[in-house]
């Protein structure tokens, strides 16, 4: 179990989209043509479970009941399984990523005795196998060296071993928990064949090696310090690799544990914190992107698929609510949303199956208190809102689409910290901005902290303009929207 530093805040760009159908798991040799895959986003692999082992976690008794908050759709799986790791590659494939970075806990290890395997998989899917240097007892910098010159030795030959064309062809080594050790001069040793990474943003730690990553899921909300260390990175020639979480949560791991929280609300993190990596505000154009995690179950940071109806008795959270999903949808769209972000930042072109129409599409209100613009509810940050003129009812939100879209249901979000309300809110739509139709009549939609405080309102339409009508709100005597999503279905 890893302990991360407490920073969290916000700063978010909420981009959201429905799922794609999962792909069957692939098995047997790997077909003559596997599609290339973008390499410049590496996503921290597990392969430490075993059949109960590592699912015990915080005094837990497998299978049904397992230290995390979210329980896998493949259930308490054991990372030996064939079956298994076809699997997770194929959903890796779904996520648009190219690379897992597999947890290495020293030579001779339960995770070095599964490489073999995991390198099997991932070859036959077309992945790559980049390496996680975990602080075993009694790790050195010299140690270190051995490991990557082993870890090169006896796995550098397989087609699935990850190496960086950008930069010398070279492979790749995150060096977790890097400060707890001062002097990393023989790093020069493998600096020829090998990029290693410092897991800090402090750039007077970083000498020996070839790059910085952050790991901490709960840091990535609000990117401190990530600025200074891609600025750092871009002058000297090394790589800057930011880690993204869609979430943090070890309550059932690590129970009695301090470890402040992130919620997930229901996607929004997720993408504030891939906003945050690609804003050149807060450092922008990295080197590659690292994602906090495939499958730390223990952590609550996977984007694995977490089932919808997991065993009842235990207090499971689901992925159900993210992006607007439900069910099947639901436990892969944090795969999904994976691929979106990754064409995105690797300048891919394919489009998600089911976008949100309203992202980046122009909102106008009728009225609006002075700090708070229509434009906060289509700015993807949770944390901002309109909020309509007060005791002024009825009050008007109005999105335009840019042309005639086929809307199905809208998704409406407060900030996820205010308390219960209920607002009662009229759909209405136009295909001039003129002449409006009500596609929903008025009805009291109740916004809830328990449920990220996110309602969908369903509202068929077939028009360019969608306009919300506020005439009721519990809470405050005005329209409020913190994010306005449009969804084909």
């Amino acid at each position: 179990m890893r302990t991360l530093h407490s920073i969290v805040g916000l700063l978010a760009l909420l981009l959201a989209f429905g799922a794609v159908a999962t792909p069957a798991p692939m098995a047997g040799a790997q077909p003559e043509a596997v599609q290339a895959v973008p390499s410049d986003v590496h996503l921290f692999y597990y392969p430490w479970y075993g059949t109960y082992r590592h699912w015990d976690q915080g005094g837990h008794t497998p299978p049904d009941d397992i230290g995390a908050n979210f329980y896998p759709t493949l259930g308490a799986y054991d990372s030996g399984s064939t079956a298994v790791l076809d699997q997770h590659m194929a959903w890796v494939r779904q996520s648009g990523a190219g690379v897992i970075v597999t947890s290495w806990w020293g030579q001779g290890s339960y995770e070095d005795n599964l490489a073999p395997a995991i390198m099997a998989a991932a070859e036959r899917h077309g992945v790559k196998v980049a390496w996680h240097l975990e602080p075993y007892g009694n790790r050195t910098a010299a140690s270190t060296v051995a490991d990557i010159n082993y870890i090169n030795a006896r796995y550098g030959s397989s087609p699935a071993f990850y190496r960086d064309a950008a930069h010398g062809n070279r492979g790749a080594f995150y060096v977790f928990e890097s400060l707890r050790i001062t002097d990393w001069t023989a790093l020069e040793q493998v600096r020829n064949t090998s990029i290693v990474l410092a897991q800090t943003t402090d750039t007077s730690k970083v000498a020996h090696f070839g790059g910085m990553y952050t790991y901490d899921g709960i840091a990535g909300a609000t990117a401190p310090g990530w600025k200074n260390a891609s600025d750092f990175c871009k002058a000297n020639g090394l790589v800057w690799a930011p880690s993204v979480a869609p979430g943090y949560l070890d309550d059932r791991a690590v129970p009695g544990n301090t470890t402040p929280t992130v919620d997930r609300a229901n996607g929004a993190m997720y993408d504030q914190q891939w906003n945050n990596a690609l804003n050149p505000a807060t450092g922008g154009a990295p080197s590659w992107v690292s994602v906090t995690s495939f499958n730390e179950w223990h952590e609550g940071s996977i984007i694995e698929p977490a089932r919808t109806n997991p065993p009842g008795g235990n207090g499971y959270l689901t992925f159900d609510g993210a992006y607007g999903t439900t069910g099947a949808a639901a436990e892969t769209a944090y795969l999904d949303l994976t691929r979106y972000w990754v064409e995105r930042f690797t300048g891919g072109v394919t489009p998600p199956v089911n976008p949100d129409l309203a992202r980046g599409r122009t909102i106008t209100a009728s009225g609006t208190q002075p700090g708070y613009p229509a434009s906060n509810a289509n700015d993807g940050n949770q944390g901002s809102y309109w909020e309509s003129t007060n005791n002024a009812f009825p009050q008007t939100l109005t999105l335009d689409l840019g042309s005639t879209q086929d809307v199905g249901r809208l998704v409406l979000s407060l900030p996820p910290s205010w308390g219960a309300r209920t607002q009662t809110i009229e759909v209405r739509a136009s295909a001039d901005g003129s002449a409006y139709t009500t596609v929903a009549p008025p009805q009291g939609y109740r916004f809830d902290p328990a449920t990220q405080n996110t309602v969908t309102v369903p509202a068929t339409a077939r028009h360019r303009f969608v306009r919300l009508v506020f005439s009721g709100n519990t809470g405050w005597p005005a329209g409020q929207v913190a994010e306005l999503r449009a969804y084909r279905n």
